[in-house]
């Protein structure tokens, strides 16, 4: 990657049928708070909930979002969390609600991942260093 190359993300949208189950899988499983975003007259029924962020930090957020014409579902995209080491967050999964699809495995020299299933039927990653 270029030296001046910049990261391209800068939001994620993980969709959810039941909003405080899917908030209660991902604050067990990766041990954090999330919060009710308020929403915009006009975007009808739907619900969001962010996960942390730092403002003015060069980071990316994203949040759970209830909303009638998107849904969840495996084989689109998948999302990766970072974790210092993932099956720590692995470990987590099932006692959340959620299933281990692969358990941590090496990925060479780019560290170890485990991906996941959450209690919405997404498709999740885990990404660490060791």
């Amino acid at each position: 990657m270029a030296a001046n190359a910049k990261n391209p993300f800068t939001w994620v949208e993980i969709y959810v049928e039941d909003m405080s189950r899917a908030q209660k899988f991902y604050e067990t499983m990766l041990e954090i708070k999330m919060s009710e975003l308020p929403m915009p007259e006009g975007m009808g029924e739907m619900q969001m909930m962010s996960f942390p962020w730092a403002e003015g930090d060069n980071n990316i957020s994203g949040a759970l979002v209830k909303m009638e014409d998107m849904k969840p579902g495996t084989g689109g995209t998948l999302v990766y969390f970072a974790c210092d080491d993932c099956a720590v967050e692995e470990g987590r999964v099932e006692n959340a609600g959620g299933k281990v699809l692969q358990p941590k495995m090496s990925i060479g020299d780019y560290g170890f991942c485990s991906v996941v299933m959450d209690t919405e039927g997404n498709s999740i990653g885990l990404h660490s260093n060791k």
